[in-house]
C-alpha cells in the first residue's frame, strides 16, 4: 500500500498549475512553468477529471504526463456531466442528471469505476484522488443541498441529514471499488469548502465525513477576493474559523490547504504574505500542505479573476521568497 505521508517537519509545496477552464488541460510544460516562476518544484498537480457525458474513464495520459514531470497526480474526481455550475441568481438545488450521488450508491456506475480502478492499479504510480470536492457549498449538483439537504427521512439513517449522507455513502462506496480492485496506489482525499453555503448545523463538514478508515487527508479550499468588488476575508480569518472545524473531523489525520489564492489587488502580496507565514509560523500545526489554485479566468461581466501567482510582479516576488524557505518541501514521503 502507497500513501503519501505528511512530513515530520515542514509542508508540502504543490499547485493547480493552471490546466486550463475546464482544469484538464494537462501538460508537462504548465507543471514546468509554474515551477520556473516559483523556483519551486511542487509535490503534486492537480487536475479534474470530469465524468463527462459518456463513459467514465481514467484519465491515463493526464496521470502519466504529470507523473513524468516529478509530481504526484492529484486527481479531482468531478461527477458532473459538464461544466455549468448552480446559478446563484437563480438557483435550483438537484442533482446532476446522470451522476447523482443515488445513482452512486445504487451501483450504477460500478462497472466503470471497477475497470478505473484496475487501470489506477496498473500504472503503478502514486495518485491523490479527491472525489467531488467542496460538497459543502452550493454551487456543485454533488452538493448536499442539491441531494437531499437537510431532510431525514427519505434516505438511510433517519437520524442523519439526506444530503451529507448520500456523499459518505457515495465516497465509501467508490473506495470500497477501488479496495476490492487492489488499488492500493490511493490515497485519498476529503476536500471541503471553508464556507458551508447553506450555514446551517445539518451542512457542518463532518457530516459528510466517510471516516478515518476511508480517508487519508483532510483539506479545504480558502480564498480570499477571488473578483472585482468581492469583500474577501483575509486567509487568518478564514483559517481561524475553519482549522478548529477542520481538527475535530479526525483526531489523526493529516490537514492540507487544498486551494488558495486571491484576486490581483493592491492587498494581494500582503494576503500572500500572511497565508504563508501563518503557515510557517505554526498557527495551524496540523496543516502539512498548502496548493496553489493558479488561475486567471473571464467573470460573466466581462472582469478577469487574476488569480495567478504572477497577475504582478510584486505578488510573484512575495510567493516565491515566502515559497523558498526549506519549510516548504518540494519532494513527497511515501509510506
Amino acid at each position: 500500500m502507497v500513501k503519501l505521508q505528511p512530513p515530520s517537519k515542514g509542508v508540502y509545496h504543490s499547485a493547480f498549475p493552471n490546466f486550463g477552464g475546464s482544469e484538464d488541460n494537462v501538460t508537462s510544460q504548465r507543471i514546468s512553468n509554474f515551477e520556473k516562476l516559483t523556483n519551486k518544484s511542487i509535490v503534486w498537480a492537480a487536475f479534474s477529471d470530469n465524468w463527462g457525458e459518456s463513459n467514465i474513464t481514467f484519465p491515463r495520459a493526464a496521470v502519466e504526463t504529470i507523473h513524468n514531470q516529478g509530481a504526484v497526480p492529484y486527481l479531482r474526481m468531478m461527477p458532473r456531466t459538464n461544466l455549468d455550475e448552480i446559478d446563484d441568481s437563480n438557483p435550483v438545488y438537484k442533482p446532476d442528471p446522470k451522476y447523482s450521488l443515488q445513482k452512486i450508491i445504487d451501483g450504477d456506475f460500478d462497472n466503470q469505476l471497477r475497470e478505473y480502478a484496475r487501470e489506477v492499479k496498473k500504472t503503478n504510480i502514486p495518485i491523490i484522488i479527491d472525489f467531488a470536492c467542496e460538497m459543502n457549498g452550493n454551487w456543485f449538483y454533488w452538493s448536499g443541498i442539491c441531494n437531499g439537504g437537510k431532510t431525514k427521512d427519505k434516505y438511510g439513517d433517519p437520524a442523519l441529514a439526506d444530503g451529507p449522507e448520500k456523499y459518505r455513502d457515495a465516497y465509501r462506496h467508490i473506495i470500497d471499488i477501488f479496495k476490492e480492485e487492489g488499488a492500493n496506489n490511493v490515497t485519498w482525499v476529503f476536500h471541503v469548502d471553508a464556507y458551508s453555503d447553506p450555514s446551517e448545523s445539518w451542512n457542518n463538514y463532518s457530516a459528510y465525513y466517510p471516516g478515518d478508515n476511508y480517508i487519508d487527508w483532510i483539506g479545504v479550499s480558502a480564498y480570499g477576493s477571488t473578483y472585482a468588488g468581492e469583500e474577501g476575508e483575509n486567509f487568518t480569518e478564514i483559517m481561524d474559523n475553519t482549522y478548529p472545524q477542520l481538527e475535530s473531523i479526525s483526531k489523526t489525520k493529516p490537514l492540507a490547504v487544498l486551494e488558495f489564492g486571491v484576486n490581483e489587488g493592491k492587498d494581494k502580496p500582503q494576503w500572500i504574505k500572511e497565508a504563508l507565514e501563518s503557515i510557517k509560523n505554526g498557527k495551524y500545526p496540523k496543516i502539512k500542505a498548502v496548493s496553489y489554485w493558479n488561475e486567471n479566468w473571464e467573470e460573466d461581466d466581462g472582469t478577469t479573476s487574476k488569480l495567478s501567482i504572477d497577475s504582478s510582479k510584486e505578488s510573484l516576488e512575495v510567493y516565491k521568497q515566502e515559497i523558498s524557505d526549506p519549510f516548504f518541501i518540494d519532494k513527497p514521503i511515501f509510506n
